[in-house]
Protein backbone atom coordinates (compact mmCIF):
# COMPACT_ATOMS: atom_id res chain seq x y z
CA UNK A 1 0.00 0.00 0.00
CA UNK A 2 1.43 3.35 -1.22
CA UNK A 3 1.86 5.64 1.78
CA UNK A 4 -0.35 9.54 1.16
CA UNK A 5 1.49 11.45 3.99
CA UNK A 6 4.80 12.52 2.59
CA UNK A 7 2.95 14.54 -0.07
CA UNK A 8 -0.03 15.59 2.42
CA UNK A 9 2.49 16.65 5.02
CA UNK A 10 3.71 19.14 2.42
CA UNK A 11 0.92 20.95 2.06
CA UNK A 12 -0.15 24.18 3.92
CA UNK A 13 -3.62 24.27 5.80
CA UNK A 14 -5.22 26.94 7.52
CA UNK A 15 -4.59 27.05 11.14
CA UNK A 16 -7.33 26.22 13.43
CA UNK A 17 -8.12 25.57 17.13
CA UNK A 18 -10.45 23.79 19.26
CA UNK A 19 -13.59 24.78 20.75
CA UNK A 20 -15.98 23.45 23.47
CA UNK A 21 -15.78 19.18 22.91
CA UNK A 22 -18.67 17.58 22.86
CA UNK A 23 -18.36 14.72 20.98
CA UNK A 24 -16.16 12.02 21.90
CA UNK A 25 -15.29 9.49 19.10
CA UNK A 26 -14.02 6.43 19.58
CA UNK A 27 -12.97 3.46 17.32
CA UNK A 28 -13.16 0.13 19.48
CA UNK A 29 -10.97 -2.34 16.32
CA UNK A 30 -9.89 -2.16 12.35
CA UNK A 31 -11.96 -5.96 12.38
CA UNK A 32 -14.76 -5.50 9.68
CA UNK A 33 -16.65 -8.08 8.00
CA UNK A 34 -16.15 -5.93 4.35
CA UNK A 35 -13.16 -4.46 2.97
CA UNK A 36 -14.72 -1.12 1.12
CA UNK A 37 -12.92 0.25 -1.55
CA UNK A 38 -13.30 3.49 -0.10
CA UNK A 39 -12.34 2.65 3.56
CA UNK A 40 -10.10 5.62 5.26
CA UNK A 41 -8.98 2.73 8.01
CA UNK A 42 -7.89 0.12 5.76
CA UNK A 43 -10.47 -2.09 7.83
CA UNK A 44 -11.38 -5.91 7.17
CA UNK A 45 -11.51 -9.64 8.58
CA UNK A 46 -7.66 -9.98 9.21
CA UNK A 47 -7.86 -6.83 11.37
CA UNK A 48 -7.16 -8.03 14.88
CA UNK A 49 -6.37 -4.67 16.48
CA UNK A 50 -9.19 -4.35 18.99
CA UNK A 51 -10.08 -2.10 22.48
CA UNK A 52 -9.75 -4.23 25.63
CA UNK A 53 -12.10 -4.02 28.56
CA UNK A 54 -9.61 -1.76 30.26
CA UNK A 55 -9.68 0.75 28.20
CA UNK A 56 -13.57 0.71 27.24
CA UNK A 57 -13.03 1.51 31.19
CA UNK A 58 -10.88 4.74 30.69
CA UNK A 59 -13.44 5.52 28.00
CA UNK A 60 -16.50 5.51 30.53
CA UNK A 61 -14.43 6.98 33.28
CA UNK A 62 -13.74 10.46 31.06
CA UNK A 63 -17.25 10.77 29.68
CA UNK A 64 -18.73 10.65 33.35
CA UNK A 65 -16.14 13.21 34.26
CA UNK A 66 -15.98 15.39 31.81
CA UNK A 67 -19.86 15.21 31.07
CA UNK A 68 -19.77 14.88 27.13
CA UNK A 69 -22.40 14.82 25.42
CA UNK A 70 -22.26 12.12 22.43
CA UNK A 71 -20.19 8.97 22.26
CA UNK A 72 -19.64 8.52 18.48
CA UNK A 73 -18.58 4.40 18.43
CA UNK A 74 -16.83 3.15 14.92
CA UNK A 75 -14.49 0.75 13.64
CA UNK A 76 -14.25 -1.36 11.56
CA UNK A 77 -17.05 -3.09 12.45
CA UNK A 78 -17.26 -1.45 16.20
CA UNK A 79 -20.07 -4.12 16.85
CA UNK A 80 -17.32 -6.90 16.47
CA UNK A 81 -15.05 -5.98 19.60
CA UNK A 82 -16.41 -7.68 22.47
CA UNK A 83 -16.96 -4.82 24.48
CA UNK A 84 -19.02 -3.07 22.41
CA UNK A 85 -22.28 -4.14 24.02
CA UNK A 86 -21.33 -3.53 27.53
CA UNK A 87 -19.68 0.01 26.39
CA UNK A 88 -23.06 1.28 24.71
CA UNK A 89 -25.02 -0.03 28.04
CA UNK A 90 -23.04 1.84 30.23
CA UNK A 91 -22.94 5.16 28.05
CA UNK A 92 -26.20 5.11 27.78
CA UNK A 93 -26.93 4.29 31.54
CA UNK A 94 -25.29 7.73 32.15
CA UNK A 95 -27.35 9.65 29.84
CA UNK A 96 -24.75 9.86 27.02
CA UNK A 97 -25.96 10.47 23.18
CA UNK A 98 -24.36 6.77 21.33
CA UNK A 99 -23.95 6.43 17.84
CA UNK A 100 -22.82 3.41 16.00
CA UNK A 101 -21.19 3.66 12.81
CA UNK A 102 -22.88 0.65 11.58
CA UNK A 103 -22.14 -1.12 7.54
CA UNK A 104 -25.67 -2.50 7.82
CA UNK A 105 -24.35 -6.32 6.82
CA UNK A 106 -23.24 -6.94 10.57
CA UNK A 107 -26.63 -7.48 11.24
CA UNK A 108 -26.34 -10.82 9.27
CA UNK A 109 -23.30 -11.91 10.76
CA UNK A 110 -23.54 -15.25 12.51
CA UNK A 111 -23.88 -14.10 16.56
CA UNK A 112 -25.25 -11.34 15.21
CA UNK A 113 -28.74 -11.65 15.22
CA UNK A 114 -29.92 -9.71 17.91
CA UNK A 115 -27.92 -7.12 17.40
CA UNK A 116 -30.60 -4.56 15.95
CA UNK A 117 -33.06 -5.25 18.49
CA UNK A 118 -30.18 -4.42 21.36
CA UNK A 119 -29.58 -1.30 19.03
CA UNK A 120 -33.14 -0.14 19.24
CA UNK A 121 -33.42 -1.31 23.08
CA UNK A 122 -30.26 0.83 24.07
CA UNK A 123 -31.95 3.69 21.46
CA UNK A 124 -28.90 3.92 19.79
CA UNK A 125 -28.29 6.18 16.66
CA UNK A 126 -27.18 4.74 13.68
CA UNK A 127 -25.19 5.81 11.46
CA UNK A 128 -25.48 3.53 8.41
CA UNK A 129 -23.02 3.03 5.03
CA UNK A 130 -25.26 3.22 2.22
CA UNK A 131 -22.81 4.60 -0.59
CA UNK A 132 -25.67 4.24 -3.30
CA UNK A 133 -29.42 3.91 -3.40
CA UNK A 134 -28.32 1.58 -6.85
CA UNK A 135 -27.19 -2.01 -6.39
CA UNK A 136 -24.43 -2.14 -8.87
CA UNK A 137 -22.65 0.86 -7.68
CA UNK A 138 -23.13 -0.32 -4.10
CA UNK A 139 -21.82 -4.12 -5.02
CA UNK A 140 -18.46 -1.98 -7.03
CA UNK A 141 -17.43 -0.13 -4.14
CA UNK A 142 -18.42 -2.67 -1.14
CA UNK A 143 -18.58 -6.16 -2.57
CA UNK A 144 -21.00 -8.38 -4.55
CA UNK A 145 -23.84 -8.98 -2.88
CA UNK A 146 -23.54 -6.11 -0.38
CA UNK A 147 -26.23 -4.14 -1.10
CA UNK A 148 -28.84 -6.72 -0.86
CA UNK A 149 -27.79 -7.55 2.78
CA UNK A 150 -28.21 -3.74 3.40
CA UNK A 151 -31.59 -3.26 2.08
CA UNK A 152 -32.43 -6.16 4.39
CA UNK A 153 -30.73 -4.62 7.46
CA UNK A 154 -33.02 -1.59 6.75
CA UNK A 155 -36.06 -3.32 6.38
CA UNK A 156 -35.47 -5.08 9.65
CA UNK A 157 -34.42 -1.77 11.29
CA UNK A 158 -37.51 -0.10 9.72
CA UNK A 159 -39.62 -3.00 11.39
CA UNK A 160 -38.28 -2.15 14.80
CA UNK A 161 -39.08 1.67 14.18
CA UNK A 162 -35.92 2.81 13.08
CA UNK A 163 -36.24 5.63 10.97
CA UNK A 164 -39.94 6.51 11.68
CA UNK A 165 -41.30 9.55 12.79
CA UNK A 166 -42.12 9.41 16.94
CA UNK A 167 -40.33 6.24 17.60
CA UNK A 168 -37.55 8.17 19.03
CA UNK A 169 -35.05 5.96 17.42
CA UNK A 170 -32.85 7.71 14.30
CA UNK A 171 -31.56 6.62 11.64
CA UNK A 172 -29.18 8.26 8.86
CA UNK A 173 -27.53 7.17 6.27
CA UNK A 174 -23.87 7.85 4.58
CA UNK A 175 -23.04 8.55 1.04
CA UNK A 176 -19.57 7.91 -0.25
CA UNK A 177 -18.09 8.99 -4.10
CA UNK A 178 -17.69 6.24 -5.87
CA UNK A 179 -14.15 7.83 -7.26
CA UNK A 180 -11.85 10.85 -6.80
CA UNK A 181 -14.72 13.47 -6.93
CA UNK A 182 -16.44 15.46 -4.30
CA UNK A 183 -20.09 15.01 -3.12
CA UNK A 184 -22.94 16.29 -4.80
CA UNK A 185 -25.24 18.47 -2.92
CA UNK A 186 -26.56 16.79 0.47
CA UNK A 187 -30.14 17.74 0.17
CA UNK A 188 -30.59 17.10 -3.26
CA UNK A 189 -29.38 13.34 -3.15
CA UNK A 190 -31.11 12.90 0.21
CA UNK A 191 -34.72 13.11 -1.90
CA UNK A 192 -32.95 10.66 -4.47
CA UNK A 193 -32.45 8.29 -2.27
CA UNK A 194 -35.49 8.56 -0.10
CA UNK A 195 -37.46 8.81 -3.63
CA UNK A 196 -35.51 5.39 -4.75
CA UNK A 197 -35.34 3.57 -1.53
CA UNK A 198 -39.21 4.11 -0.27
CA UNK A 199 -40.80 3.27 -3.70
CA UNK A 200 -38.64 -0.13 -4.57
CA UNK A 201 -38.16 -1.23 -0.90
CA UNK A 202 -40.53 0.68 1.24
CA UNK A 203 -38.01 1.81 3.23
CA UNK A 204 -37.31 5.31 5.56
CA UNK A 205 -34.94 7.38 7.04
CA UNK A 206 -34.12 10.17 9.12
CA UNK A 207 -31.04 11.78 7.26
CA UNK A 208 -28.73 11.30 4.58
CA UNK A 209 -24.75 12.55 5.48
CA UNK A 210 -22.69 12.85 2.07
CA UNK A 211 -18.68 12.26 3.26
CA UNK A 212 -16.28 13.06 0.83
CA UNK A 213 -13.28 10.54 0.17
CA UNK A 214 -10.08 10.76 2.50
CA UNK A 215 -6.84 10.52 0.27
CA UNK A 216 -5.50 8.22 3.02
CA UNK A 217 -5.12 4.50 3.89
CA UNK A 218 -7.05 2.57 0.81
CA UNK A 219 -8.61 4.94 -1.15
CA UNK A 220 -5.39 7.25 -1.51
CA UNK A 221 -3.19 4.46 -2.04
CA UNK A 222 -5.47 3.51 -4.79
CA UNK A 223 -5.39 7.02 -6.38
CA UNK A 224 -1.22 6.82 -6.25
CA UNK A 225 -1.33 3.84 -8.01
CA UNK A 226 -3.82 5.18 -10.95
CA UNK A 227 -2.02 8.44 -10.75
CA UNK A 228 -4.78 10.65 -9.74
CA UNK A 229 -3.75 11.71 -6.05
CA UNK A 230 -2.44 15.22 -7.65
CA UNK A 231 -5.75 15.69 -9.85
CA UNK A 232 -7.86 14.63 -6.57
CA UNK A 233 -6.11 16.68 -3.90
CA UNK A 234 -6.13 19.77 -6.33
CA UNK A 235 -9.74 18.69 -6.52
CA UNK A 236 -9.87 19.39 -3.04
CA UNK A 237 -7.88 22.28 -2.20
CA UNK A 238 -9.45 24.79 -5.45
CA UNK A 239 -13.00 23.53 -3.68
CA UNK A 240 -12.16 25.48 -0.32
CA UNK A 241 -14.37 27.38 1.68
CA UNK A 242 -12.98 28.88 4.41
CA UNK A 243 -16.33 29.54 5.84
CA UNK A 244 -16.56 25.87 6.54
CA UNK A 245 -13.03 26.15 9.07
CA UNK A 246 -15.62 27.33 11.80
CA UNK A 247 -17.78 24.05 11.69
CA UNK A 248 -15.07 21.50 10.87
CA UNK A 249 -15.74 18.41 13.36
CA UNK A 250 -12.10 18.79 14.80
CA UNK A 251 -13.19 21.90 16.74
CA UNK A 252 -15.49 19.97 18.68
CA UNK A 253 -14.66 16.55 18.32
CA UNK A 254 -11.29 14.15 19.93
CA UNK A 255 -10.56 10.52 18.27
CA UNK A 256 -9.56 8.06 20.42
CA UNK A 257 -7.52 4.55 19.32
CA UNK A 258 -7.87 1.21 20.02
CA UNK A 259 -5.34 1.68 22.83
CA UNK A 260 -6.58 4.92 23.75
CA UNK A 261 -4.40 7.29 22.32
CA UNK A 262 -6.03 10.69 21.58
CA UNK A 263 -5.80 12.26 18.23
CA UNK A 264 -7.88 15.55 16.92
CA UNK A 265 -10.14 13.54 14.23
CA UNK A 266 -10.19 9.43 12.80
CA UNK A 267 -8.25 10.83 10.04
CA UNK A 268 -5.33 12.04 11.65
CA UNK A 269 -5.62 8.62 13.87
CA UNK A 270 -4.98 6.96 10.47
CA UNK A 271 -2.58 8.81 9.42
CA UNK A 272 -0.63 8.33 12.74
CA UNK A 273 -1.02 12.11 13.66
CA UNK A 274 -1.40 12.25 17.87
CA UNK A 275 -3.02 15.23 19.36
CA UNK A 276 -0.42 17.90 20.52
CA UNK A 277 -0.92 17.86 24.10
CA UNK A 278 -2.44 21.28 25.99
CA UNK A 279 -0.31 23.88 27.67
CA UNK A 280 1.72 21.93 30.56
CA UNK A 281 1.64 18.80 28.26
CA UNK A 282 4.91 19.39 27.06
CA UNK A 283 7.98 16.18 26.31
CA UNK A 284 5.06 13.65 27.02
CA UNK A 285 4.81 12.18 23.53
CA UNK A 286 1.39 10.23 23.15
CA UNK A 287 -1.40 11.35 24.88
CA UNK A 288 -3.34 8.71 26.47
CA UNK A 289 -7.19 9.47 27.12
CA UNK A 290 -6.64 9.06 30.80
CA UNK A 291 -4.19 11.27 30.26
CA UNK A 292 -7.16 14.24 29.76
CA UNK A 293 -9.45 13.48 32.38
CA UNK A 294 -9.02 16.71 34.19
CA UNK A 295 -7.49 19.24 31.08
CA UNK A 296 -9.20 21.69 29.56
CA UNK A 297 -8.79 21.13 25.10
CA UNK A 298 -10.23 24.64 24.68
CA UNK A 299 -7.98 26.53 22.08
CA UNK A 300 -5.54 23.56 21.46
CA UNK A 301 -4.36 23.78 17.99
CA UNK A 302 -5.62 20.98 15.62
CA UNK A 303 -2.77 19.03 13.60
CA UNK A 304 -3.72 20.02 9.65
CA UNK A 305 -1.98 19.01 6.35
CA UNK A 306 -3.26 18.84 3.01
CA UNK A 307 -5.97 16.19 3.88
CA UNK A 308 -7.95 18.28 6.00
CA UNK A 309 -9.03 20.05 2.01
CA UNK A 310 -11.57 16.51 2.20
CA UNK A 311 -13.10 18.71 4.98
CA UNK A 312 -13.51 22.48 3.78
CA UNK A 313 -14.32 21.58 0.04
CA UNK A 314 -17.12 22.68 -1.66
CA UNK A 315 -20.05 21.65 0.88
CA UNK A 316 -17.84 20.57 3.72
CA UNK A 317 -17.75 17.14 4.74
CA UNK A 318 -17.93 15.53 8.66
CA UNK A 319 -19.08 12.88 10.16
CA UNK A 320 -22.08 14.44 10.68
CA UNK A 321 -22.11 15.05 6.56
CA UNK A 322 -22.33 18.41 4.79
CA UNK A 323 -21.31 21.39 6.93
CA UNK A 324 -23.40 23.90 4.77
CA UNK A 325 -26.95 22.89 2.71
Amino acid sequence: MRDTWPLLEQIAFPPIRRGRLDTLQVNVGYRCNQSCVHCHVNAGPSRAEEMTAEVVDVVLAFLARRRVATLDITGGAPELNPHFRALVHAAREMGVRVTDRCNLTILEVPGQEDLAAFLAREQVEIVASMPCYLEDNVDRQRGQGVFAKSIRALQQLNALGYGRDGSGLVLNLVYNPQGPSLPPPQDALEADYRRVLGEHYGIVFNRLFTLANMPIKRFGSMLAIKGELDRYLGVLRDAHADANLDHVMCRNLISVDWRGFVYDCDFNQMLDLPLAGPAGFGGRGRIHLSDLLDADLSDNPIRVAGHCYGCTAGQGSSCGGALVS
